[in-house]
């Protein structure tokens, strides 16, 4: 940026940044939100006041105050993104095997069961996922 906006080029990063960050919290609390109220059964929507939605704005807020901790908690979020990713990538593969498996369940998903071809793409990918879990613990700490 600094061959467009020279000297300014820090503070146009710093400030999008900034930006960035204004525009998750919402979403990333939201998300959560309306994620565990439609887990609980519980009425959801920034639509419902705070009276008839209690627990959604009740994660909301908590999501908000927890994320503000963590900000000043001191963890560099850096690392925090890197384990993060590095949990998903553990976590994603048994998960891939249980979105197969409901994929392939007639009971379940009646005529829409997986083809031929989604078959190949599912399964090559979990096996892809599980390899590439399998690496980084094999070569973890070389």
């Amino acid at each position: 940026m600094r061959p467009i906006a020279g000297d300014a080029a820090a503070l146009l990063l710093a400030l999008g940044l900034i930006d960035s960050g204004f525009l998750a919290v919402p979403v990333v609390t939201g998300s959560a939100a309306y994620a565990v109220a439609d887990a609980r059964g519980w009425t959801s929507g920034l639509s419902r006041t705070p009276r008839d939605a209690r627990g959604f704005y009740g994660i909301l807020a908590a999501a908000t105050v927890l994320g503000m901790l963590f900000n000043f908690a001191g963890l560099d979020p850096i690392k925090a993104l890197f384990w993060t990713a590095v949990l998903n990538g553990f976590l994603a593969p048994p998960l891939l095997v249980l979105v197969m498996l409901v994929a392939n369940d007639r009971n379940v998903m009646g005529e829409h069961v997986n083809g031929r071809w989604l078959n190949i793409l599912g399964w090559g990918t979990t096996i892809a996922m599980f390899a590439a879990a399998a690496g980084l613990v094999v070569t973890w700490g070389r």
